[in-house]
């Protein structure tokens, strides 16, 4: 009866989540780039226990040197939403868009309106003379600024390299959320990077490797994915891998890699929201072999950003994705101060 009660409520979170949601951003730009597997020429599965076991911790060891680096998920400082119009920026007490660093005033925002054709609208960023403020990656067309000495900046998710806003150590970039501005402030000296406490794993279980099997779906598939900001992404989806654990048969849709040369899987199991974080977690693997096999280490399944900071956008296990079975391998829950609490999402 407890299992039936934990998928309901799955069931339930999924259901809320979907209801009048549509959105094109990416969630794999909340993917550590750490976690793709470096077992690549070989099925991992016909390892020694001792090359495996390096090869696993040395992965641990890059995933905890990626999320630490000064611009990585735990520099997320802020994430606001703004609708069109033109906002102040800076660190002062009189700014609209606050900053944690650099000058009082660092210059004026200027927020395109959406139209109803989805085309991107233009973002604009007036810097204060003499302030220090600094932009990278301009959007390549300059023409017609509403102001003098403003800057086209690009979007994140867009065709080109977003623009970076900064002064002193921090910076700002601009996305689209669930169709309205969001702001996203990245400082070194974040909280969350500051007071990073680690990261703790099971230990090391190669029961949880498994070697699963790949059912491809027709070209063109595509599976819904929520996020913990109640949004639909319509993610592609090659096919599924079914595998087996503790004797039973389960299978995992797959999402195809931005990379293209990996799968990715966002997936939720009996020890979520005990052991392991209650969201959720992610796994890569390599694409399928010749013989259509596909090896799943769980010791490798990892936290999302979401995890470690409440400025990130994770996506969330589909319905399809959910095990019932404690897969007791890979990361733990943090131990230190939570980023998004599964019981306050906006869709609770």
């Amino acid at each position: 009866m407890a299992r039936n009660k934990w998928f309901v409520g799955w069931i339930l979170l999924s259901t809320l989540v979907v209801v009048g949601c549509q959105s094109q951003t990416d969630p794999q730009s909340e993917i550590d780039p750490s976690a793709a597997t470096s077992q690549e020429d070989t099925l991992a599965s016909e390892w020694s226990d001792e090359a495996w076991a390096e090869d696993t911790m040395a992965w641990r060891e890059r995933r905890r040197d990626v999320l630490l680096e000064p611009d990585g998920y735990l520099s997320l400082a802020a994430l606001d939403f703004y609708e069109p119009g033109q906002w102040s920026v800076g660190s002062g007490d009189s700014v609209t868009v606050a900053m944690p660093t650099g000058p009082d005033q660092w210059g004026q925002l200027v927020l395109g309106e959406f139209s109803e054709d989805s085309t991107t609208p233009e973002a604009w960023f007036v810097p204060v003379d003499g302030a220090g403020v600094v932009i990278e990656y301009p959007h390549p067309n300059q023409d017609n600024p509403p102001l003098p000495g403003a800057v086209r900046l690009a979007v994140a998710g867009g065709e080109d390299e977003a623009s970076r806003v900064g002064a002193g150590a921090a910076h700002f970039y601009l996305a689209i959320r669930k169709g309205d501005w969001a702001v996203r402030v990245r400082d070194p000296n974040s909280t969350a990077r500051q007071n990073f406490v680690g990261l703790d794993y099971y230990p090391l279980n190669r029961e949880f490797q498994v070697v699963g099997q790949f059912e491809p779906h027709p070209e063109g598939t595509t599976i819904p994915t929520g996020t913990v900001l109640g949004e639909i992404l319509d993610e592609p989806n090659p096919g599924r891998v079914v595998f087996e654990l503790g004797g039973e048969t389960f299978a995992l849709e797959a999402i195809a890699a931005a990379s293209g040369d990996r799968f990715f899987f966002i997936l939720a199991d009996r020890t979520s929201g005990k052991d392991t974080y209650g969201l959720g977690r992610f796994l890569y693997s390599s694409l399928p072999n010749e013989a259509g096999q596909v090896v799943l280490d769980f010791n490798r399944t990892y936290n999302p950003p979401c995890a470690f900071n409440a400025f990130t956008t994770c996506p969330l296990p589909p319905p399809e994705n959910r095990i019932d079975f404690p897969i007791e391998a890979g990361e733990l829950t943090y131990r230190g101060e939570a980023g998004q609490d599964p019981d306050q999402l906006p869709v609770n």
